[in-house]
């Protein structure tokens, strides 16, 4: 295993250098309820079992299609700050090839400065949510070279 992590996608090092100039946890939870608010409404066929993210205190959804090669997410959250969380995420993964997604490692939550400003359960929430990602983009990864 190498020392250093691979160097995050476009995105994702955008948003996560947004949240690491944000001292001021307040700041913080201003930004994620900023994205909360520009998260796309998920359809309610996709909250389904298979789709709820595990270990998480607020009901959580997510979903994920490939098109062209590249993974594309849907989510939702019945918190709003837990939303800003989801809206975070996809923003940061959409588009991406699923052998790029599963290359980032959850590190990136650490330098966004928002493991202190969330409770742990929150926190631990923002892993699952990142973890599920993961997963769909892996299951979605073995579909196209089955």
């Amino acid at each position: 295993m190498s020392s250093s992590p691979a160097p995050l996608p476009p995105n994702l090092d955008t948003i996560v250098q947004k949240f690491k100039r944000r001292s001021d946890p307040k700041k913080r939870y201003e930004q994620l309820l900023w994205y909360a608010k520009k998260l796309e409404a998920m359809p309610e066929a996709g909250k389904t079992p298979e789709n709820k993210v595990h270990g998480c205190v607020s009901q959580v959804y997510i979903t994920a299609n490939l098109e062209d090669g590249k993974v594309w997410y849907q989510g939702d959250s019945d918190a709003q700050l837990v939303k800003g969380l989801v809206a975070f995420l996809i923003e940061g993964l959409n588009g991406l090839p699923p052998a790029e997604i599963l290359e980032v490692t959850p590190d990136f939550i650490e330098e966004t400065g928002l493991k202190v400003s969330l409770t742990p359960s929150r926190a631990n929430g923002f892993y699952n949510i990142f973890q599920l990602m993961k997963k769909k983009a892996l299951a979605l990864q073995l579909e196209m070279s089955a």
